[in-house]
């Protein structure tokens, strides 16, 4: 058993054979601990997405291993999966993954009436995601009825409500303006201070630098891990 809430050994992704193989992941080693943010970054291509969805159990890995809370995602079935991406994952999409026919609400609550909470405790805790990321009173909208970036906080919200242990995020922030972009950040940095874990993938270095350790992907491998900034940088500050 780990303390750890993510552990990765020696995990590798390979998509297609011979001439047309392609190694998305070589070699990864990674642990994430409670309370800890972790960003990745590095060129497009170079693994960061195919990461977060090994890390978050919709996808498995070549070689290696994959545990969660302690235990190995390979052994376990897949409702035992879903079970723990309902409510242990928080994963945040590049594109959004709202269901059109439901309210930003209904969005962020479906996760957790999906695991069986009556519904007026779900809306309760959704309704309080949405006032995290600055929109309570869009809760009864519909998804074309919000633009990019609030459609891209709805499913923030979404990946932040409940007890998650996990939270993973494949830029979070690239709908949103700079001020909003802050905000969101420091909602992260709470979560993570509660006992949350994050992985968020970021082409920007100043959102980066938000995070305890900042790991940066080369071809599919691990080329350097650093330390973040120790006190939250301003965006206003790091963009001069």
């Amino acid at each position: 058993m780990t303390d750890n809430v993510l552990s990765m050994r020696r995990v590798g992704r390979t998509h297609g054979k011979g001439a047309q193989r392609v190694d998305a992941l070589v070699d990864i080693d990674l642990d994430v601990a409670p309370g800890e943010w972790v960003a990745i970054t590095g060129r497009s291509g170079s693994g960061k997405t195919t990461l977060l969805n090994l890390a978050g159990s919709l996808d498995e890995p070549t070689t290696g291993t994959v545990m969660v809370g302690g235990e190995h995602l390979a052994d376990m079935s897949k409702n035992e999966l879903a079970r723990l991406r309902r409510q242990s994952i928080g994963y945040v999409f590049q594109d959004y993954n709202l269901l059109p026919t439901l309210t930003a609400a209904e969005n962020v609550a479906l996760p957790m009436e999906l695991d069986g909470i009556g519904l007026a405790a779900a809306r309760r805790q959704a309704e309080t995601a949405l006032d995290q990321v600055g929109l309570g009173v869009m809760a009864d909208r519909f998804p074309d009825q919000l633009s990019g970036g609030e459609q891209q906080r709805v499913a923030i919200a979404r990946g932040i409500v409940g007890p998650r242990t996990l939270l993973l995020a494949d830029e979070p922030t690239g709908a949103l303006d700079d001020l909003t972009a802050e905000s969101i950040l420091e909602v992260l940095r709470a979560r993570c201070d509660e006992g949350a874990a994050a992985i968020m993938v970021t082409h920007e270095p100043s959102f980066a630098a938000w995070a305890d350790r900042v790991v940066r992907l080369r071809d599919g491998r691990i080329e350097s891990v650093t330390e973040g900034s120790t006190v939250p940088p301003s965006l206003a500050e790091l963009r001069g």
